[in-house]
């Protein structure tokens, strides 16, 4: 899975870096309730992140990525300060849509694109059956 977070420019923006680097902190505490001890969750630079999930199918990464879309979407509160996020997550599985990790994060992040441009929340690499819209 990679995920990245809508709206995080705008908290930079409006209360500065400090305030980004908590909430990121927080965006990866929060990933960590709604996945497994066998999980990996990484930032993998500015907003983005990547979630390794040994041993799920289609089914069990969607599930993960409608926790995690409603666990992101409650408030954080940083520092007094009550922050709305979203996030947009692209989903690719191994083997269906790549064999090695450079084909994997390719494909996960096109689907992640298209989650985002569309709105959806998430988005199956290579399903041209779409979530239902999520506000995000």
């Amino acid at each position: 899975m990679l995920l990245d977070l809508n709206l995080f420019k705008d908290v930079n923006d409006a209360y500065g870096h400090e305030y980004g680097d908590a909430l990121l902190k927080a965006v990866a505490e929060r990933l960590q309730t709604v996945t497994r001890g066998s999980d990996t969750v990484a930032r993998i630079g500015g907003d983005e992140f990547v979630i390794l999930l040994p041993d799920q199918d289609a089914e069990g990464a969607t599930s993960v990525a409608k926790n995690i879309l409603d666990v992101i979407r409650k408030p954080f509160n940083i520092k007094g300060q009550a922050l709305k996020i979203g996030t947009s997550i692209g989903i690719a599985l191994y083997p269906r849509h790549g064999e090695d990790e450079h084909h994997l994060m390719r494909n996960a992040d096109k689907a992640m694109y298209k989650a985002k441009r569309h709105h959806l929340g998430y988005h199956l690499s290579g399903s041209d059956q779409a979530p239902s819209k999520t506000s995000t």
